[in-house]
């Protein structure tokens, strides 16, 4: 059976019916909410210190899991992007000035935590020169400094401010994270006109050609009207540049106004075999599954091998 595009492509009776169904969701994707004081300690640390999280900003479905294991992906930058992806929670419109002392708090957000592994991602900031690059750089050091732990960065796209890149770069974080986030037909009007495909892929062969040492890292969210022909050929075109870690996972639509509808609900069988597919072509580790996300378990991803 052919799918369409999205739901918007069907004719209006049929869309109901389609959106309906997608309300309901499969079995696989309901799952029990832990319980504990440790959710209430990590939000409790994260408003102490006036820090987002990615976690909170873009209704994580693993969030309260992550936090009662005392974890968070941290959003610097603030809260606000001056992007307006069709498939994103975060806020966008015009963002506040930079926080001097956020680099700061992280690192003791991150100390108090005890976090071994630590991911800090952001909004994207389209009106700063350098798009944000050197907050993530005293980010990167003052986390290193005080925790002594390994870092990824999850990035936006500084798109073609190859300075910007390398800046960050600089910072030598262990795991270097962008994500392509769709299939090349889907691109723009999944992450908005000012993504560029071939961007993404640049970006990530030059942190490769900057420093070979940096793992690279990038994921696809499945449901979006993509062909499994589609998917393999964007995985191929980031095992060419070099891409190290690799994550697949299902994309559920924020609310029913703003985004993107979900197309179909992906099984875990289709993600199992997409990424034993994945492994074949050479990503070094993959994680596959309807709720991984771009730094879900990210630290068992960045373990040694």
């Amino acid at each position: 059976m052919t799918l369409p595009t999205t739901v918007l492509d069907l004719p209006v009776l049929d869309r109901r019916a389609t959106e309906d169904t997608l309300f309901r969701l499969p079995r696989w994707l309901k799952r029990k909410v832990p319980k504990g004081n440790a959710n209430h300690f990590t939000a409790g640390l994260l408003d102490q210190l006036g820090l987002e999280t990615v976690c909170d900003n873009a209704k994580c479905p693993n969030r309260m899991e992550c936090y009662s294991q005392k974890t968070a992906t941290f959003m610097i930058l603030g809260n606000v992007c001056t992007r307006s992806c069709g498939f994103c929670a975060v806020s966008r419109g015009r963002p506040e000035p930079l926080d001097d002392g956020e680099p700061e708090r992280v690192a003791e957000a991150a100390q108090r935590l005890g976090l071994r592994h630590v991911v800090i991602t952001s909004v994207t900031r389209d009106d700063l020169p350098d798009g944000g690059a050197d907050h993530f750089y005293r980010c990167v050091l003052a986390v290193r400094e005080r925790t002594g732990a390994t870092i990824e960065v999850l990035t936006p796209d500084f798109i073609h401010r190859r300075d910007a890149l390398d800046r960050v770069v600089e910072s030598r974080p262990e795991v270097f994270n962008h994500n392509t986030e769709t299939v090349p037909r889907l691109y723009r009007r999944v992450r908005g006109p000012q993504s560029d495909y071939r961007w993404t892929l640049e970006l990530l062969q030059r942190v490769k050609q900057l420093d070979p040492q940096i793992k690279t890292k990038s994921g696809l969210m499945l449901g979006l009207g993509e062909t499994e022909d589609e998917i393999l050929d964007t995985l191929a075109d980031l095992r060419d540049r070099g891409v190290d870690y690799l994550t697949l996972g299902q994309y559920l639509q924020p609310d029913t106004q703003r985004f993107l509808p979900v197309v179909r609900y992906v099984s875990p069988e289709e993600f199992d075999r997409l990424g034993e597919a994945a492994r074949q072509m050479g990503f070094r580790k993959v994680a596959s599954g309807p709720f991984v996300r771009s730094s879900y378990h990210a630290r068992d991803m960045a373990q040694p091998e």
